[in-house]
């Protein structure tokens, strides 16, 4: 019998990164991220992402403690068994309950990540086979990108990636909204562009009402659209019932979500048919993990949010890889630096799949310093 490494947590990092001179109006979200880096007393480390505001969550990790259930993540942490997963994951909710929330959970969920990370670099192990053993090692993947703002621009941007090996493209926000005729004529052009061997996907945005979404619906019945995406807030329960009520689209949505219990309530009562856990939102991998068997056993699909980093990017491909109705990622196709410079050996694409990293130890990337250090802040 193997015995485990006698190591222990000696720090835990949060940094800060971000472009210089960025409208925060204009950003698709890999402007800026923060980065839990946590070191075991060997010198292995491992790293983390949260898709938060990456100050609220820094805060949350650097906190001093003030009492027992108010306490930063990074006291929780020290002196710990890396190994211990489950009850450090425990343990950081328990230790942050009196301020808990949304922004904590996400600092969490950065923290929970680099121990999967460096608990597979302790024992030379891919994440994957820590979370129980990958279905397959390649998974298909959806280029995933900001809608443009006319036709024109759609249709080019279609064309582009369908050329590059996608299988799958998923354009959301933008000029999507009140629009109704522009809406349509997006997804004409684009369904042009591409002919119907490549999936579209629409991400509305939150822009809708009800009966808006029930009619916008009808319409990308008639493009073969593969899933409809948050046209409606993410709290509107009763309303995402009545909309997968009166369409045969399959409706998608969960990113915006930090606690299991709403995956549940998203799951049943709201009726979706695609639940999209962002990993650095809804608690890392540990509880990712959960929801993948929650998505299981209402026979939802399971495809993760991921829209920073390599980080978040390889996190989610391993757990999508290993998830029962998972084998789908998201793959962000933005050009920031953020999410295509600062991590080294990032998970592979070719012919509309990726490759899960199984030939190195835990998520399978690396950051590069020199990147890391350009765009730190403080």
């Amino acid at each position: 019998m193997s015995v485990r490494p006698a190591v222990s947590i000696t720090d835990v990092e949060a940094v800060h990164l971000r472009l210089p001179d960025v409208d925060a109006a204009r950003c698709d979200g890999t402007q800026d991220t923060l980065l839990v880096f946590v070191t075991a007393s060997d010198g292995t480390v491992g790293v983390g992402e949260a898709d938060s505001s990456p100050p609220v969550a820094q805060a949350v990790v650097e906190a001093e403690p003030s009492h027992l259930i108010a306490r930063g993540l990074r006291s929780v942490l020290l002196g710990r068994n890396p190994l211990d997963l489950e009850l450090l994951w425990h343990n950081m909710v328990a230790g942050s309950r009196y301020f808990g929330g949304g922004s904590t959970m996400h600092a969490i969920s950065a923290a929970d990540i680099a121990l999967w990370d460096l608990a597979g670099k302790l024992l030379g192990l891919p994440v994957a086979q820590l979370l129980g053993g990958p279905r397959s090692d390649r998974l298909d993947a959806y280029a995933s990108l900001v809608m443009p703002d006319t036709p024109d621009l759609a249709a080019a941007a279609a064309a582009e990636y369908a050329s590059r090996g996608y299988r799958a493209i998923k354009f959301g926000w933008g000029p999507l909204g009140a629009d109704l005729a522009l809406n349509e004529e997006l997804v004409r052009r684009i369904r042009a562009a591409v002919g119907d061997e490549v999936a579209i996907m629409i991400d509305a945005g939150q822009v809708w009402d009800v009966k808006t979404a029930v009619r916008m619906a009808a319409v990308y019945e008639g493009y073969g659209v593969g899933w409809l995406e948050e046209p409606l807030p993410p709290d509107d329960v009763d309303g995402y019932r009545r909309l997968s009520d009166r369409t045969t689209l399959a409706i998608a949505g969960g990113e915006q979500e930090s606690d299991y219990t709403a995956f549940e309530v998203l799951a049943t009562r709201a009726r979706l048919d695609v639940l999209q856990p962002d990993l650095g939102r809804c608690g890392g991998l540990t509880q990712g993990r959960r929801l993948a068997w929650l998505a299981a056993r209402h026979h939802r699909r399971l495809v993760p949010h991921a829209f920073k980093s390599g980080v978040l990017v390889a996190a989610s491909t391993h757990l999508a890889a290993c998830a029962p109705t998972g084998g789908l990622i998201e793959h962000t196709v933005s050009t920031s630096p953020i999410a295509r410079d600062l991590v080294r050996q990032e998970i592979s694409f070719a012919d509309g799949r990726v490759q899960l990293p199984l030939d190195r130890p835990g998520l399978g990337v690396e950051i590069d310093p020199t990147v890391l250090e350009r765009l730190r802040v403080g």
